[in-house]
């Protein structure tokens, strides 16, 4: 496999290419590396031990720990906007955030309005309303992303079918490529556009990659296929969206955010029982932040009630005692 597989301080493992700093290594040999790819379909982090002399100085001796935490997801997207503030409405988040991000941070009542905590929840459906009458649809496979464009109406205009479709298509490029983006989706991903014979789809190509270009992430345009269908490619550093929503820690941060909304709106109530499956219990007890903001923000512990009735990754918030 050209590599080797490293056991971290979480105790699962990582893979070390031999193009990293893997080639040679003895079994039973320690060394400092970092994380360059997250972890997917099973399979653990791809790491490098290519490391920085910062980095170089925090190696010691000794069983195998977590020396340092990567950029969270704030710091990473304020990175990408240098002048923009961040706002915030979790003081206990603003102190944490505030060695790395200084004066941009400004608390306010609430981080999200109405439309953006709208254009938030949008993105945990799979199919997304265009103006014009077009649709994406989104179908993630273990092996690559299908991105479905429907025209509908958007291509019914007075001029020919062809130059129809062919303006309505490049007229959704950039929504396409920010839907790419927003969903931090990744590897392979194949774009069938609406109508249009498949010899006449790679037109669109230079206006598709103008419409990539602005990510920072850097995706590739490959070409059509001969079936029509545009081959992107989107380096995976970290998770796309549709998987931190999948499975029970995604369900358990759920659950806790509905309960504090709960709590915070009817100030006084007692501090609600979760009941949820046993995966769902301890992907949360596994969660070194969640339930530590849950106790700062509520000012109180919420009972986790394991219940292997419930359907899986069913929860359920009930009174408590």
């Amino acid at each position: 496999m050209a590599g080797a597989f490293v056991r971290l301080d979480s105790g699962t493992d990582g893979f070390l290419p031999d193009s990293e700093g893997g080639a040679g290594l003895p079994e039973g040999s320690g060394l400092g590396v970092r994380i360059s790819r997250a972890a997917q379909g099973g399979k653990g982090p791809r790491l490098t031990a290519r490391l920085s002399d910062a980095e170089r100085d925090l190696i010691g001796t000794g069983k195998p720990a977590l020396l340092r935490r990567g950029p969270g997801t704030v710091e990473r997207l304020a990175a990408l906007h240098p002048e923009a503030p961040v706002l915030l409405d979790d003081p206990g988040m603003a102190a944490r955030l505030r060695p790395a991000l200084g004066d941009r941070i400004a608390l306010v009542a609430a981080a999200f309005d109405d439309a953006v905590a709208a254009e938030v929840a949008a993105l945990a459906e799979p199919v997304v309303d265009l103006p014009g009458g077009a649709r994406l649809s989104v179908h993630p496979t273990p092996a690559l992303t299908a991105i479905d464009v429907d025209l509908g109406s958007a291509s019914a205009a007075q001029a020919a079918k062809g130059r129809a479709q062919m303006a309505a298509n490049r007229g959704l490029l950039p929504a396409l490529a920010r839907q790419i983006r927003l969903r931090n989706l990744s590897g392979a991903i194949l774009v069938d556009l609406g109508g249009m014979a498949a010899a006449r789809r790679a037109k669109l190509a230079p206006d598709l990659a103008a419409a990539l270009a602005a990510d920072p992430a850097r995706p590739r345009l490959l070409g059509f296929t001969a079936l029509g269908l545009a081959e992107i490619l989107r380096p995976r550093v970290h998770p796309p969206l549709h998987e931190l929503l999948a499975g029970p820690h995604a369900a358990g941060l759920a659950a806790l955010r509905t309960a504090l909304e709960a709590l915070l709106a009817h100030p006084g109530q007692r501090a609600p029982a979760l009941r949820c499956t046993p995966a769902i219990a301890g992907a949360l007890q596994a969660d070194g932040v969640a339930l530590d903001d849950w106790r700062r923000r509520a000012g109180a512990p919420i009972s986790l009630r394991p219940d292997p009735s419930l359907p899986a990754l069913a929860w359920v918030l009930e009174e408590s005692p």
